[in-house]
């Protein structure tokens, strides 16, 4: 009886998603496509630490690598900094590839190591990924990044040169909102399919008991490493929506904050599940600017520099006790407090026409 109000309220949900570039403003779309990005790269580490229990600190740098490898592969050269002049569409396909071959190069590592000594190796990524960005000045600009150069795809660019459609000018961000929900309703079908599959049965068994899963006959260094590749993918493509969201790379944003960030983004929203990855990147990444946005009628909270906390600094105060307080009360997150709301209703719902039947 569910199946249909559920199927309804999904096709709702998708048309008022593709209708909103034509009603928010700059502000609000651009804010949807760093929430976009965010649950992205949450998917891949949830693929890695939620579904396979491997800890990693170093997601933030495979951000960077499709963020910068994607404006290395589409650089035409003209700004001096080292560009290849590819094609957009190509440019970001080798940027994910890059980011997965950075992945497979550390993933005899990732397949050997776990828990806390998974995460300190992972942290060296961090810290050498910062290493490079501020001082290879040729191929990233160094302190001050460098631009992105916009993306074109079936003869569109997705720049801010205007586009109307149905009479409404359409830039760059009404153009990524597309994309990014394509990119996202994508990878989240597939690892929602990688999950409920057999790599996911045996993800979940290496997680759970690692030593059993290996009497199984799974090969749990190769899982390990395998995830670990596809988990930087999926952060390849984060890093490469938001440098077109952002339009320039900044080495300052990929640090070690961020890796943290993602970490708390599937911690919030559910440990193990894509939906779970979703609303806990739209959670993290969206209260911050929210805060910035309304912090002149918020207590305690003021624009940057004029005194008091900062909307960035309370929005990590926030979801930090949002952490402590999922850990604490609800171990399995968000979404499986949703969850638990619907099997009530549906038992509400069955109960009538049970105890209707006993009357019988």
């Amino acid at each position: 009886m569910l199946a249909r109000p559920r199927v309804w309220a999904w096709a709702a949900a998708g048309l008022v998603l593709l209708a909103l570039p034509f009603y928010l403003d700059r502000f609000w779309l651009q804010a949807g496509l760093f929430a976009m990005a965010a649950a992205l790269g949450a998917i891949g580490i949830n693929l890695l630490t939620g579904a396979t229990g491997q800890l990693s600190m170093g997601h933030a740098f495979f951000l960077a690598v499709g963020a910068y490898g994607y404006c290395a592969f589409a650089g035409d050269g003209s700004d001096g900094l080292a560009g290849l002049g590819l094609p957009g569409w190509l440019a970001a396909v080798l940027a994910v590839v890059l980011a997965g071959l950075a992945g497979g190069v550390f993933s005899p590592i990732a397949g050997r190591l776990q828990g806390a000594y998974l995460g300190i190796a992972t942290l060296a990524l961090i810290f050498i990924g910062q290493h490079v960005l501020f001082n290879a000045h040729d191929l990233t600009g160094g302190f001050n990044g460098r631009a992105v150069p916009p993306l074109d795809l079936f003869g569109l660019t997705f720049d801010d040169a205007e586009l109307l459609v149905a009479q409404v000018p359409f830039g760059s961000a009404e153009k990524l909102w597309y994309l990014g929900l394509a990119l996202l309703l994508g990878g989240a079908l597939f690892a929602r399919g990688v999950l409920r599959g057999r790599p996911g049965r045996a993800m979940n068994a290496i997680r759970d008991h690692k030593i059993a899963a290996g009497v199984m006959g799974i090969p749990v260094a190769r899982y390990r490493g395998a995830v670990f590749v596809l988990s930087s993918m999926y952060a390849g493509l984060a890093g490469v929506l938001l440098a077109l969201v952002f339009q320039r790379t900044v080495p300052e944003y990929f640090g070690m904050l961020l890796s943290l960030e993602y970490l708390a983004m599937i911690v919030i929203g559910g440990l193990g599940s894509v939906a779970g990855a979703v609303v806990g990147g739209v959670f993290v990444s969206l209260l911050p600017q929210l805060l910035n946005r309304y912090s002149d009628a918020l207590p305690l909270v003021s624009a940057p520099g004029t005194g008091g906390i900062a909307p960035g600094e309370a929005a990590r105060f926030l979801y930090g006790a949002a952490v402590v307080a999922v850990v604490l009360f609800l171990p399995g997150g968000l979404v499986r407090l949703a969850a638990r709301r619907t099997r009530q209703q549906a038992s509400a719902l069955s109960a009538p026409s049970g105890s209707s039947g006993e009357e019988r």
